[in-house]
């Protein structure tokens, strides 16, 4: 059946629909590995980047006391915070956490979860009200420790194309609750483009563009962590762009005053340090790169695939094995020892402009994003995760976030053990009326495809 007709029935019927296609092809290029770990050394500049005040909120009984704990400066690397008491002694604060959190009493999740459950205690504890990515029980937390929503292709917003990924800008990501931002990179001339594939197939434009929204958002957001997949897109000839090549379009957006610096490369999962430690230095942006990441060179962009597993890439298979892809090879006493990003965004294969391109399958996305268990489900598929593997997703990646009306971000909630009940996602029309805009749009570009119309160039 084709991809038209799925569309079309998809609007009035829910019934099963079988799909055929070829695999997309999997992004290959070479990968690090380490015999050892590397400890970085760190050191502080001696020029301010920022200056910040800290202030900490804490609740007691029915008190409230807000304290300025003092003040902030951000360094070239690293941080020191200044007490807000005359006289008191400047002091580097790496090791210090000044936000803190409890876990509160939910349902338990089969298997292991993020947090431990525990009993409601009648005492009055003192309890930090203040979110670290969206709750006040992550501050204490790790960063390996939490499992998040991912927007796949974030920056492929536009409406009417079947190439996009999202349907809401990055800004409206980020306030939903969306934690990592990825998204394919391929160089248009000398300046580096946020591309699906090709830029002759979507070029929503210079990464600049897209960082700096981020940029705004991260700096008026002092409570949040946000992490970065860079997909380095290949050259004609196969080759991959020196992360050199990026360095100065990063460094313009103004992110890298935020980037976190790893003490020792690689990271395992236990190194990282909890968010509360992280906010409080000012790191707040994890960066990644799929491909000729070169920590030495560029420090703060962080080889994924020595820290980072995948499942496999860009599914078009609805029972998403919860296998490791990429990188090839990994044993499984070394992938226990890592982050994992699961990919949970079904896909359909298409050829057009002589490209195979893999574009998502958005008659099922009800499903795919749903929280519970039905076959294809995100909700099934971090639960056959987290049983395969003894530990949940690090990130979830899904396409079209918003549909299900924040179902993704519930999964994630019940894997770390805390209750989601933010409003979502973005706009105010319902999931099942921007699922049939989103397939009705589709539809209509899929079959002017199909009679050979460039739709993709629109």
């Amino acid at each position: 059946m084709g991809l038209f007709a799925m569309a079309a029935n998809a609007q009035d019927t829910q019934s099963v629909i079988i799909l055929t296609g070829a695999m997309g092809t999997t992004p290959s290029g070479s990968y690090l590995s380490y015999s050892s770990t590397i400890t970085v050394p760190t050191t502080t500049s001696s020029s301010a980047i920022s200056t910040s005040v800290v202030v900490s909120t804490i609740v007691s009984g029915t008190n409230t006391r807000t304290t300025t704990l003092g003040t902030m400066t951000i360094f070239g690397v690293g941080s020191v915070m200044a007490g807000n008491t005359t006289g008191t002694s400047t002091r580097t604060t790496d090791s210090q956490v000044i936000l803190s959190g409890r876990p509160h009493t939910t349902t338990a999740v089969n298997g292991t979860s993020n947090a431990t459950s525990t009993s409601t205690s009648s005492s009055a504890e003192p309890t930090n009200t203040t979110p670290c990515n969206n709750y006040p029980e992550f501050c204490s937390r790790a960063y390996g420790n939490i499992t998040e929503v991912a927007a796949h292709n974030s920056p492929f917003v536009k409406a009417g194309n079947a190439a996009a990924n999202q349907a809401l800008d990055v800004t409206t990501q980020l306030n939903d609750g969306i934690r990592l931002l990825q998204g394919q990179v391929h160089f248009n001339g000398s300046v580096p483009h946020f591309c699906h594939s090709s830029c002759d197939i979507l070029d929503v434009g210079p990464i600049t563009e897209y960082l700096g929204k981020v940029y705004d958002w991260v700096s008026s957001h002092p409570y949040d962590v946000v992490t970065i997949l860079i997909g380095n897109g290949a050259y004609d000839n196969g080759s991959y762009p020196p992360v050199t090549d990026y360095a100065p379009f990063l460094e313009e957006t103004g992110l890298v005053q935020y980037a976190y610096l790893p003490p020792k490369i690689p990271m395992a999962i236990t190194d990282w340090p909890t968010l509360g430690s992280m906010i409080l230095t000012g790191k707040r942006v994890v960066f990644f790169m799929d491909y000729n990441a070169n920590q030495t060179a560029v420090p703060y962009v962080l080889d994924e695939f020595s820290q980072m597993w995948e499942t496999p890439y860009d599914p078009t298979n609805r029972s998403f094995p919860c296998t490791l892809q990429r990188p090839p090879g990994l044993s499984t006493a070394d992938a226990v020892d890592r982050l994992y990003m699961a990919n949970h965004n079904l896909n359909y294969d298409i050829s057009i402009l002589g490209n195979s391109l893999l574009v998502p399958n958005i008659p099922l996305l009800n499903i795919t994003n749903d929280n519970g268990t039905e076959f294809g489900s995100l909700g099934l598929s971090a639960q056959q995760c987290n049983t395969t593997w003894n530990y949940p997703p690090k990130f979830l990646n899904v396409d079209y976030y918003n549909v299900g009306n924040g179902t993704v971000f519930d999964v994630a909630a019940k894997y770390n053990n805390v209750t989601y009940n933010r409003v979502c996602c973005g706009k105010a029309a319902s999931a099942a009326s921007g699922l049939h805009e989103i397939v009705r749009r589709s539809a209509v570009l899929l079959a002017v495809c199909m009679v050979g119309v460039s739709w993709l160039l629109l």
